[in-house]
């Protein structure tokens, strides 16, 4: 399904892009997350796998990398800590900074977990041949990469006190 609006080729191809990259993406997830335990959430599991791949990360690296606010992140880490999976440390040297490790129960947790993950994605992805899953991963970092547009200044973008 597209777009209804109204509007110029260009605007109604974008919009019917857009739609058709947030479907698929929407449906993907869904069916590929199946394996996922009811218990962990999908911005849960992205924290327990970048532990798992990547070591201990500071909360505001694990922030940036799942696209998540400080505060959103916090009460993912939090609710992760509850569950025994993660565990957290101020730096020694600057006490701002808050390392997230995974515990031994976490290590298990998604080291076990996420072979099934994978498998799942993989059979979404068998619809498209290997040079197809390239192309799409291509066109998706593209856009994702794309610089954001400037902000406007003057008096129209001044803040209202």
């Amino acid at each position: 399904m597209g777009t209804h609006y109204r509007g110029t080729k260009a605007e109604i191809d974008a919009l019917n892009a857009y739609i058709k990259l947030m479907r698929a993406a929407e449906s993907v997830t869904s069916r590929a997350h199946i394996v996922l335990p009811k218990e962990i959430t999908l911005s849960q599991f992205g924290v327990l796998e970048a532990l798992l791949h990547r070591g201990p990360l500071y909360q505001t690296e694990l922030a940036d990398k799942l696209l998540k606010s400080g505060g959103n992140l916090t009460l993912i880490v939090d609710n992760l800590e509850k569950a025994g999976l993660v565990s957290r440390e101020r730096d020694e040297d600057d006490r701002r900074f808050i390392r997230v490790s995974l515990t031994e129960k976490g290590r298990a947790f998604i080291a076990d977990l996420f072979p099934r993950i994978a498998a799942s994605i993989a059979q979404e992805f068998s619809a498209l041949s290997s040079a197809e899953q390239f192309t799409l991963g291509w066109l998706c970092k593209k856009v994702g990469l794309r610089a954001a547009p400037a902000a406007r200044s003057g008096p129209a973008s001044d803040p209202v006190l």
